[in-house]
């Protein structure tokens, strides 16, 4: 009963939680720095005490964060959130309904995103090489000599372009 008191009511079925990860999601992952803990308690949890609200985004943050470093795909996922239902001072099966959907929904998004921000400037666009060798010289010791050329094409980030598959 007491845990079941911590944690703020979810309104209408689970749509602030899910909100609430939409807002961790824009917040950690897209950059919107206008997305602050003050905003979407008001929003949200309007009736739930500062110190409650801030331990459920807590909670939730790190979730998402387990979630997403991982890129769980759904089994993982479901164990994942199943040992979290089953853990003291987890969540409920309810929350874990939630943000298996969550999950569900934005993971691409969340994954191109992770991909994005570990990019660096430069990004290796192209890349050929070949191995020569010399069949004529004025000097016998240079006949047969390798020589290895390698050709690399960096770009922006921003402008990186797939890898290809073989020509």
């Amino acid at each position: 009963m007491a845990a079941a008191e911590q944690q703020p009511p979810a309104v209408d079925g689970g749509k602030a939680l899910s909100a609430l990860l939409g807002g961790i999601a824009q917040a950690a992952y897209y950059g919107k720095a206008d997305i602050t803990e003050e905003l979407l308690r008001g929003q949200l949890y309007p009736e739930a005490a500062p110190e409650e609200f801030r331990a459920l985004r807590a909670k939730m943050g790190g979730l998402l964060q387990s979630i997403a470093s991982a890129d769980m795909d759904l089994n993982q996922l479901e164990a994942f959130l199943t040992a979290q239902t089953k853990k003291q001072g987890g969540i409920t099966s309810d929350q874990a309904a939630v943000i298996a959907k969550f999950w569900k929904n934005h993971r691409v998004k969340i994954r191109e995103s992770l991909v994005n921000q570990s990019c660096w400037d430069n990004v290796l666009k192209n890349m050929n090489w070949r191995v020569d060798l010399k069949s004529q010289s004025r000097h016998v010791d240079q006949i047969n000599t390798p020589v290895a050329i390698v050709e690399m094409e960096l770009g922006k980030y921003g402008q990186c372009s797939p890898w290809k598959a073989a020509r």
